[in-house]
Parts: structure tokens; C-alpha cells; sequence
């Protein structure tokens, strides 16, 4: 699971002017005007979430209770879902990991990534059961493999095969959901299964799984915070918008000097198993990073790599899907490091 955060820019003009010097421009028209606190305190923020995620975080680094406008949580099981409902505007911003806003791109969803942090990619592994007789990808040529549809496991898959010299037509693709997946696992109803944290620290200590590939040398560690932009153009909501990624960026630092602290609200939060969060919360480290030109190229080239294997139909142009609007908060909220 662990991964999202970054940010937006402008408008029109400023669209222009930004994609004449190569900078990625700004999916909105226009930003909003500030609002009041008065007005500011009427917004219901609608927020996407997934297991252990931003609620367990915000709350555990206390930095939730004082939000000046209310917050919805929505429950997701892995990013495509959560931003099919951004751009439904059924929820307003949501984390993410590196592949689902390229699905979504390729599907002229209404979503802009606006934050991003970068995590260790151990996390993002290929499992196989303990007494498997599978030692390397090569010899998943020709079995079943679980992934989520859509999600970072997804271009891990896709990125850990081909470094195998093998393609996501050599393996047979079981598309199912973490939860289902992690059944068919421990059946061995699937020969491995490509996920990421806390599923893969879960199936390790719980299931006895063992690691034959991870996002070493393929994944780009890359999480997002991706907003609806019916959102960003909600005066009320843009603001909103603006604190939530704040606190969210604030969090993110909070975890990495605090691990243990995090580690244990977040096992109590999720009912995971303290070993389970700990292994989670210690190669983990993700850490608020700029919103720049070479995350939003290593985002393109995993787009590239998804239309090559005709995963995709036609080219994505990712760039027009990342906004800026909040860089100068987000860099201040990180100590710099975005």
C-alpha cells in the first residue's frame, strides 16, 4: 500500500507559458480565489482513502482534530477505484500509487496529480508461496500471477517482466483486489502475486511468502495525491484542497522521525499486526518530493512501457494531467525537501 503527495499550479495563461518552456502545465483553467474561514469552515472535504492510509497517519501525527473544514472518509481497496470516484466527484482528492493516474490519463478521467512522495520500492514485490519451487521471474513464464488491475503492482508486473526479457503476455494475469488475492495466494490458486505494503510485510509473516522480485531497479517509488477537478475548481474545496495536502506533506516527515510512534497507531488503527506495521513503517520512508519535471518524465516512461505492451491503447501525455497550484505550501510544509 504505502504511497502519495504533490502538487498544482494555474491557469490559462500560465498553461501556456509553462508548457512553451517544457514545464507540465496545469489541467485547471483558472485557481480560485481564496476563501474566508467562515466559508472555509462550511466545506465538507471528501477524501479517498485506503488501508492504513492518510486518516491512520493524520490522526496518529495529530494533525487531523484541527482541520478548519469537515472531512468525509471513503474507503477504497486500491487506487483505480478510488480515482474512478475523483473523477466521478464522488470524492475530491485521494493517495495513490505511480500507475493508477496513468490508467486514469489514458481514460481522460478528470483528475490532477497534485502532490508526490517517493518510498522505498522494496515494498512493491513479487510473491510466491514459501515452498514454491519458482526461484526467478523467468520461470513465471506461463503461470498465474494476482495483481490489482490498474494499480503501482500493476507496473511493477509490467516492469519486473520485462527486465526478464519477458512480456504480461508470457504469465497469465488474475486481476483481483488485494483481499482477493491474498486468498487465492494462501490456496495457491495463483502461482505468484505482485503487491505492495502492508500486503506484502502481511504475506511474508503471516503466509510464509517469499520475495523473488522487487521494485529494485524498476519502480520509480513514486506516490500521489490526485484531486477531481471539479474539486480544484470549487473555490471552497481548492482551499481545502490546499491545507489537506499541507497536513498530509507534515505527516509524511512526522512518520519518518517518528517510526515506532507511527508504527503502533497505525497497527491499532488497522488491526495489522504490530510486526506487520513495523516492517511496513521501516522500509518505507516516503517522503514528500517536488512535483518536477523528472518525476512527472519517469511517470511518462512507465506510460510508454504500458502503451508498448498494448496494455494501453494509444500514447498518454501525463504532463497534462499534473497541477502545481500548491508547490511554494508544499515545500515549506516539507522542510524544503519538495
Amino acid at each position: 500500500m504505502s504511497k502519495p503527495l504533490r502538487t498544482l499550479l494555474t491557469g490559462a495563461l500560465a498553461a501556456v507559458l509553462l508548457a512553451a518552456c517544457g514545464t507540465p502545465a496545469t489541467t485547471s483553467s483558472t485557481v480560485p480565489a481564496a476563501v474566508s474561514p467562515e466559508e472555509l469552515a462550511k466545506v465538507v472535504l471528501k477524501v479517498g482513502d485506503q488501508k492504513g492510509g492518510a486518516k491512520s497517519l493524520l490522526t496518529a501525527a495529530n494533525l487531523l482534530a484541527d482541520a478548519p473544514y469537515k472531512i468525509e472518509w471513503a474507503t477504497f481497496t486500491s487506487g483505480p477505484p478510488l480515482l474512478e470516484a475523483a473523477s466521478a466527484a464522488a470524492i475530491d482528492i485521494g493517495a495513490v500509487g505511480n500507475t493508477p493516474p496513468i490508467f486514469a490519463a489514458a481514460a481522460n478521467a478528470k483528475i490532477a496529480a497534485v502532490s508526490v512522495i517517493k518510498g522505498d520500492v522494496s515494498s512493491d514485490a513479487f510473491l510466491v508461496p514459501g515452498d514454491s519451487p519458482v526461484k526467478d521471474v523467468k520461470e513465471l513464464k506461463g503461470k498465474n500471477v494476482a495483481v490489482a488491475k490498474g494499480s503501482s503492482a500493476h507496473g511493477q508486473v509490467l516492469l519486473t517482466l520485462r527486465k526478464a526479457g519477458l512480456t504480461t503476455k508470457d504469465v497469465n494475469l488474475n486481476f483481483l483486489q488485494p483481499s482477493d488475492a491474498y486468498a487465492a495466494f494462501t490456496q495457491k490458486r495463483v502461482d505468484a502475486w505482485a503487491v505492495w505494503d502492508p500486503y506484502t510485510a502481511q504475506a511474508q509473516q503471516e503466509a510464509g511468502a517469499r520475495v523473488i522480485a522487487d521494485g529494485t531497479g524498476t519502480a520509480n517509488g513514486y506516490g500521489f495525491q490526485v484531486a477531481g477537478t471539479a474539486a480544484l475548481a470549487d473555490a471552497g474545496k481548492n482551499a481545502a484542497i490546499k491545507d489537506y495536502v499541507v497536513r498530509y506533506a507534515k505527516a509524511r516527515v512526522w512518520a519518518d522521525t517518528h517510526r515506532e510512534e507511527w508504527a503502533t497507531a497505525w497497527a491499532a488503527e488497522t488491526g495489522l499486526k504490530i510486526e506487520v506495521a513495523r516492517a511496513d513503517v521501516d522500509r518505507a520512508g516516503d517522503l514528500p518530493v517536488a512535483l518536477d519535471d523528472a518525476v512527472v518524465q519517469s511517470e511518462q516512461d512507465l506510460a510508454d512501457a504500458f502503451t508498448e505492451d498494448k496494455t494501453l491503447p494509444g500514447k498518454v501525455d501525463f504532463a497534462k494531467f499534473v497541477d502545481r497550484r500548491f508547490e511554494a505550501e508544499l515545500k515549506a510544509a516539507s522542510g524544503g525537501n519538495s
